[in-house]
């Protein structure tokens, strides 16, 4: 491609070419799954139009149905299920500071989904303006959303509160050991018909030794940054502050 920089040897721009070739070849794989996705069968409709807490503009909880999820003139809408309370098998430290400190260590949020939300925070905007829809829908109750969303900072994600629906047991987010963090995509057939297009039900699939699962891999910007890097990603696990690197979180 003639691509070179400034006093790199045969040996690096032979090896780098290599590996462009099989980024390429990624690429093409990436294009050709999501291909597949979008070729998918009409999914199952949903079996009931599930009803979800939310604070409305006055900050009062104000019920809202799945359906009303879907702005005028759009039919996808993407659903994040946080696992709030975390796993029941989940060893990590509670938060350290804010209101979400106040809550017993199994009654917080999971670190690793809080850590997603912090970057889907930044991307919802950009999500809904494309045309699609985008909530937050997590087990715990509404003030307790209410005050990681201030924890955190997040002023963009939908939050919704199911714990007065069956919505994530009904949708493999929840099994008998504690919560699980599914992503589903659901899609509005143009009679109004809202059905399940797409899960990451890769979460349930077993990895190959030594691998990240990668369910929602693809979505996820400071893993993929790792990717990037020399190391690849570190034996590392998110929490809910830091003590270190100039985080907003640990800067309080």
């Amino acid at each position: 491609m003639g691509i070179a920089f400034a006093n790199e040897t045969a040996g690096y721009r032979a090896a780098r070419n290599a590996l462009l070739d099989q980024e390429i070849a990624l690429r093409r794989q990436m294009e050709s799954v999501a291909e597949a996705r979008r070729a998918l069968p009409a999914g199952p409709a949903i079996a009931k139009d599930y009803v979800f807490e939310r604070s409305d503009t006055n900050g009062q909880p104000a019920g809202i149905k799945l359906s009303e999820l879907f702005r005028p003139g759009t039919d996808t809408l993407f659903i994040y299920a946080y696992m709030f309370p975390r796993h029941k098998a989940d060893p990590r430290p509670g938060a350290t500071e804010g209101e979400t400190a106040k809550l017993p260590t199994s009654e917080q949020p999971c670190p690793s989904c809080t850590g997603l939300l912090d970057q889907l925070n930044g991307a919802a905007p950009h999500y809904e303006a494309g045309g699609a829809n985008f909530a937050v829908v997590a087990n715990t109750s509404l003030d307790r959303l209410a005050a990681v969303a201030r924890d955190r900072e997040w002023t963009h994600l939908h939050l919704l509160s199911a714990a007065g629906n069956s919505f994530k047991r009904d949708y493999h987010a929840e099994d008998n050991d504690g919560q699980m963090p599914m992503i589903l995509v659901f899609k509005r057939d143009v009679d109004g018909t809202i059905r399940l297009f797409w899960a990451s039900e890769l979460v349930y699939a077993e990895s190959d030794p030594g691998q990240d699962h990668r369910a929602a891999g693809t979505i996820e910007p400071f893993w993929n940054m790792f990717d990037l890097g020399p190391h690849g990603r570190p034996d590392f696990h998110e929490q809910l502050n830091y003590d270190c690197c100039g985080s907003a979180h640990s800067r309080r």
